[in-house]
């Protein structure tokens, strides 16, 4: 079952996260500090709905995102901001952006340390939601993991499902191939077989896939990308390209488990 999205106010800006380029940051908001992606910045609306799609579904299968919220930005916040190239970001982000809870005191995953906390079933349905969602984003150059008091977070998934960029390339036969990317991915010498995860994962997926794409809201389904008409005329259309995309990929038999599988062999065996 999929809680619904709560939606809050931001109320104060803290501070710049500046290691990614799209300048996420922490803010305040009425239910508490959230790190707040902005849909003005980067990959814009796009970015946000795969951090949404990638967050829901990781949660409905039982690992741990961050709890994700709809933050919302009046006209007059940030004005105090001083630097011009968040003030344009936050400027291009009124409305509605997407947060993540923010985790006091999580450190950065880091793969000699962190490996202990990680199991390797846990491992394998990490891979197995990486290589479902096309996430090039859980690498050794960039973890995008946390720890936090010995539990293993996964964040920042708006570079994923990247094929919704460009709609008239999601075909059912593409959606169907493998992600040869997972070859790179952090936790694959880590984890055990990806076959044995593969039935119970795909079953928690296709149980919420249609709430976790109903959710998703209307303001940034139909924020087209800059320079860049929009691909469908209504939000109920942008769903319904979702769900199409989602469910020819989740459909067996999934290439992209085998695929998966046999990297995870080559890794364990360097």
């Amino acid at each position: 079952m999929i809680d619904a999205l709560q939606t809050y106010a931001a109320t104060r800006y803290l501070v710049a996260l500046r290691e990614g380029g799209s300048l996420p940051a922490v803010v305040d908001t009425e239910g508490g500090k959230f790190v707040l992606k902005f849909r003005g910045a980067g990959q814009g609306a796009r970015a946000l709905l795969a951090e949404l799609l990638v967050g829901r579904l990781a949660q409905a299968a039982g690992l741990a995102v961050p709890q994700l919220a709809l933050i919302t930005l009046d006209a007059a916040f940030g004005r105090a901001e001083k630097d011009p190239e968040i003030q344009d970001i936050l400027q291009a982000s009124t409305g509605i952006n997407v947060g993540l809870r923010y985790l006091e005191g999580a450190l950065n995953f880091d793969p000699v340390a962190g490996a202990e906390l990680i199991s390797a079933e846990l491992a394998a349905r990490i891979v197995w939601l990486d290589a479902f969602m096309l996430n090039v984003d859980r690498t050794a150059h960039n973890p995008n993991m946390m720890i936090q008091q010995g539990k293993l977070w996964l964040i920042d998934h708006g570079a994923a499902f990247y094929v919704h960029h460009n709609w008239q390339s999601a075909t059912k036969e593409r959606m169907q191939k493998p992600f040869p990317l997972i070859a790179e991915h952090i936790l694959l010498p880590h984890a055990s077989s990806i076959l044995d995860v593969d039935e119970d994962m795909s079953a928690r997926i296709a149980q919420s896939l249609d709430a976790v794409v109903d959710q998703l809201p209307d303001a940034l389904l139909t924020d087209a990308p800059p320079l860049r008409p929009a691909a469908f005329a209504s939000a109920d259309e942008n769903r319904t390209a979702y769900r199409n995309a989602l469910r020819a990929r989740l459909q067996a038999p999934r290439a992209f488990v085998d695929v998966a599988e046999n990297a995870r062999q080559g890794a364990r065996n360097e």
